[in-house]
């Protein structure tokens, strides 16, 4: 068998209900030099049962049974370490993926041999027609001086599979493993920015976002972004790692303010425990944030330690704060 450019990485738990729809729109992608491979996690229903079905009429299916149940991250791991593919796909087990989903995130990768990841998004990209290179400053411009891109979940990704495991794959912190992934990856390896909506996100109440623990695991993720603005690889320069800073204070004070209006003021004291700040960070740093929509962006006009067009005091303000 040669080995085909993409795996197609399905992780399913308790996934009966809407598995065969999910595996219908992966053979039914326009580009067909894939492998599905499908690793169910202990389901106690009937998705192997579904999900064997169509291995048995389609032999770029592979469906692995785990012995015990690992969890989502960790099932996802699991999946690409099975993988042959010289890409990596994740489609989650109740979305549906469109047909021009593989053909367009490989072209993607083929059109910017020097990206190691293609994303995708809800919509489209603002600031550039896609696909589009974004360096790891680039990204962490989007992501920190505009308004995000590291919101995305793994199935809005196509990875170099070289790449994939060279970053280590997922780090399993919950429900916010993903973007523990982006923090880490994007300050690493460029990624090519292809266009929106490949695939339909079902939203149901078995959902891991939709559990009790979600909450709890969002709440790791403040602390991972304050390490991440104060790490040596951080892809930012100094002035644009204060404004940063500066943005991602005042989100979390934000969130713990809207904790205590709505009386949870555990959740809020949780909230500002965990950030990362000490009391001289939110002494320097807690200030109204500054946000550009076309930062991280070709339509921007970037020149070493500004934002482009940003009041002067505000960058005068930045370098002082250092």
């Amino acid at each position: 068998m040669t080995q085909p450019t993409v795996s197609v990485l399905m992780t399913a738990f308790n996934r009966e209900r809407y598995i065969a729809a999910a595996i219908e729109s992966v053979l039914a992608q326009t580009f067909t030099d894939f492998e599905l491979v499908i690793v169910d996690d202990g389901s106690t229903d009937g998705t192997v049962a579904v999900a064997r079905a169509y291995a048995a009429r389609d032999a770029r299916v592979r469906v692995i049974v785990n012995e015990r149940n690992l969890g989502d991250y960790p099932n996802r791991n699991r999946a690409a370490a099975l993988a042959a593919g010289r890409c990596l796909k994740y489609h989650d087990s109740d979305d549906i993926m469109y047909p021009h989903c593989l053909a367009t995130m490989v072209s993607g990768l083929e059109t910017y041999p020097e990206a190691g990841i293609a994303l995708s998004a809800a919509g489209y990209w603002h600031g550039a027609a896609s696909p589009a290179l974004s360096t790891p400053r680039l990204s962490y411009r989007r992501e920190f001086l505009g308004y995000g891109m590291f919101m995305c979940g793994p199935a809005c990704a196509m990875f170099r599979a070289d790449v994939f495991h060279a970053l280590g794959g997922f780090e399993n912190v919950g429900v916010s493993s993903d973007y523990a992934f982006w923090l880490r990856a994007c300050a690493r390896v460029s990624v090519v920015l292809v266009s929106g909506d490949l695939f339909w996100y079902r939203v149901h109440e078995q959902q891991e976002l939709r559990s009790d623990r979600a909450e709890r695991d969002a709440l790791l993720v403040p602390g991972r972004i304050w390490a991440a603005l104060h790490a040596a690889e951080c892809p930012l320069d100094e002035v644009e790692r204060v404004i940063a800073r500066r943005n991602q204070a005042y989100v979390t004070a934000r969130e713990a303010w809207r904790a205590l209006r709505r009386g949870r003021f555990s959740l809020a004291a949780e909230r500002v425990r965990r950030s990362g700040l000490t009391a001289v960070d939110w002494a320097r740093y807690l200030r109204p944030p500054v946000r550009r929509a076309d930062a991280g962006t070709p339509a921007e006009t970037a020149v070493p330690g500004q934002l482009p067009r940003t009041d002067d005091r505000v960058v005068h303000g930045a370098a002082q704060a250092r």
